[in-house]
């Protein structure tokens, strides 16, 4: 059965599979150890192979992805250290299983920006959606604008900063990391976080189960000056910090049910 397309410009084979025969894009500009292209009439496989190929290939250490047109799932699983520029607005889960790269991105972004990122610097000069950060293990993900809901939600490390507004359940059962918000956030701040750091410098509007307001010392002071410092954020405003209250989750004693199974 012959291939099918779509409105999106977007051609299937029999099973439903996205760009069997996906051709790799010839409008790459390669300039020393830096390379460009324009990536508005590529589809998304076609904006994956090109940056795969200059990375891991070609050893280019510097890509410019111009004009992404809110394409999703761009610049994902890139496990190496180079940087990536995006001019223009990704979609929605880019960034996602990166080990090392350093991205900017000069417009907003969709859902799921930077899940699961292990190490690098992701940087967006405007907005993103929410789920921002989601199960984020390292690095830092800096956002200068507002996110949607649960921004951080199963954070496992690294930092989150935003210097604008997030949305509800922020830090939904996060387990380690920071974040660190300069505007406003929305309801159920902290819901179900197991450990970790939160600090935010506007207004909160409710409190999630266990969080609760933690004690202020130097080691905070120390974080938030130097991940300011690192990333030319100017001077941090006065934040307020919030943890875990360990009261919902106790690893100190076993569930009636995890007991019948202890040997004695």
């Amino acid at each position: 059965m012959a291939g099918v397309g779509s409105r999106s410009g977007v051609s299937y084979d029999a099973r439903g599979l996205v760009e069997p025969h996906a051709d790799m894009p010839d409008n790459v500009e390669v300039h020393g150890g830096r390379a460009r292209f324009d990536a508005a009439d590529l589809t998304i496989r076609q904006i994956n192979m090109a940056l795969r190929k200059l990375i891991y290939d070609d050893g280019i250490t510097d890509v410019t992805i111009a004009n992404p047109a809110s394409k999703h799932s761009l610049a994902v699983g890139i496990l190496k250290r180079c940087r990536i520029h995006f001019e223009g607005s990704p979609g929605w889960f880019a960034c996602g299983l990166i080990d090392g790269p350093e991205v900017t991105i000069n417009g907003r972004v969709g859902w799921s920006v930077a899940e699961n990122m292990m190490s690098g610097v992701v940087t967006i000069e405007r907005g993103a959606g929410s789920l921002t950060g989601a199960a984020i293990r390292g690095g830092d993900l800096i956002v200068k604008g507002d996110v949607g809901a649960r921004t951080g939600i199963d954070q496992k490390g690294g930092t989150i900063i935003v210097l604008g507004d997030v949305g509800i359940n922020t830090g939904f059962m996060m387990q380690r990391g920071r974040q660190i918000i300069c505007g406003n956030a929305g309801m159920n701040l902290g819901d179900s976080m197991y450990d970790g750091e939160i600090y935010v410098a506007g207004k909160v509007a409710s409190l999630g189960v266990d969080c609760v307001p933690g004690d202020w010392n130097d080691a905070d002071t120390e974080l938030i000056e130097r991940k300011f410092g690192i990333h030319g954020l100017g001077d941090p405003p006065e934040f307020q910090k919030f943890v875990c209250g360990k009261v919902l989750h106790n690893y100190d004693q076993l569930e009636p049910s995890e007991r019948k199974l202890v040997i004695h």
